[in-house]
């Protein structure tokens, strides 16, 4: 079973927050922002997340929280919110109705290519850079879920209650890197390595990320091969895991 809540704050930081690495890593992304002015759109659900993410110079940047915007989007419930990322629902902007061009064109571009490299055409995963850059997507996205179901999900919480304090480093060799801290059973991602993690579990090859993430292998018989390698408080990495497998029912 999924709760709403928790699906809202994974539609926020690891869904909408991955509108970072999509301009950092296409140029496709960065051209639909060229020669546009700064802009901010700020949306916020009662009873769940709130952020703002700020356009500029082709690149985005996700902050928490309700703060300066251009375009406020406000939500009466977690489950509208849901609503619009699965396009069942048309978001209302409260403030900055003379931006909303901006809405219907260049922020509709840019979901409609995650979304297309999130939920990709198996033909264009032939291509290199399309599987690299959509394989790195899935990373970011699927490390910062995993922070919002151990906040949010009751057993997420069960298993994030029983991690120490410390830092996870979670990566793809010569790929995409991320950290997962917790600190007092709570869980924060930053999408960089750490110089000093308590544990680290690491994908021997973006190929084999990809498998995963599909559910084409099986991780137990990878790390049995030697093709995933985790280190340090192997605890961390045992309860990560638990809510690791949680998160393929949340982004399904």
């Amino acid at each position: 079973m999924t709760d709403a809540k928790t699906l809202a704050y994974i539609n926020m930081y690891a869904v909408l927050g991955t509108l970072e690495n999509l301009c950092a890593l296409d140029e496709n992304a960065r051209a639909i922002l060229t020669n546009k002015k700064p802009i901010s759109i700020c949306f916020d659900v009662k009873d769940g997340p709130a952020a703002t993410i700020t356009f500029k110079n082709g690149r985005c940047r996700m902050e928490d929280g309700v703060g300066p915007c251009d375009i406020r989007i406000p939500f009466s419930s977690c489950e509208k919110f849901n609503g619009m990322i699965d396009g069942t629902v048309m978001p209302i902007p409260s403030k900055g109705f003379t931006h909303i061009g901006f809405l219907l064109k260049q922020f509709t571009k840019l979901t409609d290519l995650l979304t297309a490299y999130m939920r990709p055409d198996p033909a264009d995963l032939k291509d290199k850079r399309f599987f690299d850059i959509s394989t790195s997507l899935m990373f970011y996205t699927i490390a910062v879920a995993i922070a919002q179901i151990g906040n949010q999900d009751e057993i997420g919480k069960f298993s994030a209650h029983n991690m120490v304090d410390g830092d996870i480093l979670m990566s793809i060799k010569d790929g995409p890197k991320a950290t997962i801290c917790v600190r007092n059973h709570h869980l924060i991602t930053v999408k960089k390595a750490t110089d000093s993690p308590r544990a680290l579990m690491e994908f021997s090859t973006i190929e084999l990320a990809r498998q995963l993430f599909d559910g084409q292998v099986n991780s137990v018989a990878c790390i049995g091969e030697g093709k995933i390698t985790m280190g340090g408080m192997i605890s961390m990495i045992d309860n990560m895991n638990r809510i690791l497998d949680l998160v393929g029912l949340y982004l399904a």
